[in-house]
């Protein structure tokens, strides 16, 4: 069942968006998996010939995954977008774009908590009086009246622990995750269950430090 809700945007305004300049320290390596960029000024403002096919098969997967970290329909769609500018630029090839991607988005959506850079939104204010709306990693875990806490509580999880989390709750499987972390399948329920537990005594933490 898909628990995020469909972006408004047009998919296709956002294959078209891609065309415009790549920001510069857009990613390029993500847990060990490597995207070389194009080079050269004879490569400006080319694109990946299978940018449209990767956009429309994985777009709504990848917003789910920044949703599920930051709770935002509209700031997981900026995530989104950032991410496959990195890939529209990058030799991931066409087959590993799925896990590249989702892990590329939840790294993405981790630092804008990290950082601070998270705004609020007045369509988060609305999804916490319907909690069919927009669910994430919050709803997993604890009630809805300590999202932000979960948030700052996820942020300072090991990185890859914190990933593993929020893919698993984003419905992928346990080999896709291990194969996007480059982990074996059996370690992936353990590297879980171990950021469940993390993530329940740094929010044990937060509230004791109040």
């Amino acid at each position: 069942m898909d628990l995020v809700r469909h972006s408004r945007r047009p998919p296709g305004s956002a294959v078209l968006a891609l065309a415009g300049a790549v920001p510069t320290g857009a990613v390029g390596r993500i847990e060990g998996k490597v995207g070389v960029p194009v080079s050269g000024s004879s490569a400006r403002g080319a694109m990946r010939a299978d940018l449209d096919l990767v956009f429309r098969r994985e777009y709504q997967r990848i917003v789910g995954v920044a949703a599920r970290v930051l709770g935002s329909q509209d700031q997981a769609e900026d995530v989104a977008q950032e991410v496959f500018l990195s890939f529209a630029r990058s030799s991931v090839p066409a087959g590993e774009a799925g896990g590249w991607l989702s892990v590329a988005a939840a790294h993405t959506a981790l630092n804008l908590i990290r950082s601070g850079r998270r705004r609020s939104t007045r369509e988060e204010s609305a999804a916490a009086a319907d909690p069919a709306v927009v669910p994430d990693v919050a709803d997993a875990v604890v009630t809805l009246e300590e999202r932000s806490r979960v948030r700052a509580a996820l942020a300072e999880l090991p990185r890859k622990q914190a990933v593993a989390l929020v893919l698993r709750h984003s419905g992928l499987s346990y080999a896709d995750v291990a194969s996007a972390l480059q982990m074996s399948p059996g370690s992936v329920g353990t590297t879980v269950r171990r950021a469940e537990s993390a993530l329940r005594k740094e929010l044990n933490r937060h509230a004791s430090s109040d």
